[in-house]
């Protein structure tokens, strides 16, 4: 795990300077410097996992990453599942992923999960599913709400890839740890107001050019409302339920 996982790292960093992509990390003492933790990220970008973990390098930990089995099908992927402790997700009996994730908190590990599970296509916060919530509480660790912003200007859905050099700023923001007390569901909705207070803040401090189509709506952009963004996701997935067939 740890030469593949150094090597990674080097490469993200290389490829981060190499296209000119100007990374703000802020609240990164709030991560912790040793034990377990569940990293809850925003989803809106095919690649915010990167900006993500290169934060927590910087404070000397790791992130393992929850992640669609599906990506197994791809073969450098898998490589890569199982040289970097990644936890793949079988959406339809994701039992055995769950559990391996609590066994890795429990054993220190930082475990990056996306609560709202796909990407957003509104570039707000959808609805949580609420399996960080439930990890922590039974990990007894706490949860780090984690906002990325401004990368899905460089790949997200319905729009294409903008992989060059093209000097797009990032935001990386770790917010207060959640502790792991009261119930599921209290733990969860902790978890979603914290991640928008935080996601609004930082929106509000990135640049934001008005009909944008990388902001969102309630904030002067073009971007589909959270209504329409869910009639698209619905449309994707009947789409691939019919090819699935």
């Amino acid at each position: 795990m740890e030469p593949v996982f150094r090597t990674l790292e080097i490469i993200a960093g290389s490829a981060v300077r190499a296209v000119g992509t100007r990374i703000t990390y802020q609240g990164l003492e709030n991560i912790p410097p040793r034990g377990g933790a569940v990293v809850a990220i925003n989803h809106t970008s095919y690649i915010d996992f990167l900006p993500a973990a290169l934060g927590t390098k910087r404070r000397n930990r790791r992130i393992r990453f929850m992640i669609k089995a599906e990506m197994q099908n791809v073969w450098i992927v898998n490589y890569l599942i199982g040289r970097t402790g990644a936890i793949p997700v079988d959406r339809q009996a994701g039992a055995q992923a769950y559990a391996e994730a609590v066994r890795a908190l429990r054993a220190g590990e930082l475990v990056g999960v996306y609560p709202e599970a796909t990407i957003s296509r509104a570039f707000e916060l959808k609805d949580f599913k609420n399996g960080a919530a439930r990890m922590a509480l039974e990990a007894r660790v706490p949860i780090v709400p984690c906002i990325v912003w401004g990368a899905h200007r460089v790949w997200t859905k319905d729009h294409p890839k903008r992989l060059g050099r093209n000097k797009i700023p990032f935001t990386v923001h770790y917010g207060d740890p959640l502790s792991p007390t009261g119930s599921v569901t209290e733990l969860d909705s902790a978890l979603k107001e914290r991640m928008r207070s935080i996601l609004r803040d930082v929106q509000l401090a990135y640049p934001r050019p008005k009909g944008a189509w990388w902001v969102p709506q309630s904030l002067g952009g073009s971007a589909p409302t959270l209504d329409d963004a869910r009639g698209l996701d619905e449309a994707e997935r009947a789409r691939r339920a019919g090819e699935r067939r």
